[in-house]
């Protein structure tokens, strides 16, 4: 069975820092393109990064270049999301999914979905 687990949300100040993590398992995920979307109350998920396979690509929504950075590790079947400069916009429920390309990810077609892990921006 197919899982992916994220962790790493919590509650920070605006301007700060969180780092994000999600745990693949019940395939070997290198070979498949990795995302992380975002859903705020009332709003529609949105499409925030993405990183191929073998990390040759990423790509990002607007609102987060320069600012979020998406990795992974093959090794340990893990994606991350590094997230600086926080602005309360970026406050949401944020979920890690999976799918062969980055434009599979981008258009909301990932196979598969974790549970999300919640974020919080203070102003």
């Amino acid at each position: 069975q197919v899982q992916l687990v994220e962790s790493g949300g919590g509650l920070v100040q605006a301007g700060g820092s969180l780092r994000l993590s999600c745990a693949a398992s019940g395939r070997t995920f290198s070979t498949y393109a990795m995302g992380w979307f975002r859903q705020a109350p009332g709003k529609e998920r949105e499409f925030v990064a993405a990183i191929s396979a073998y990390s040759t690509s990423t790509y990002y929504a607007d609102s987060v270049k320069g600012r979020f950075t998406i990795s992974r590790d093959n090794a340990e079947n893990t994606v991350s999301l590094q997230m600086n400069k926080l602005k309360p916009e970026d406050a949401a429920l944020y979920y890690c999914s999976t799918a062969p390309t980055i434009p599979a990810i981008t258009r909301g077609g990932a196979e598969y979905w974790g549970r999300g892990t919640q974020v919080t921006v203070s102003s």
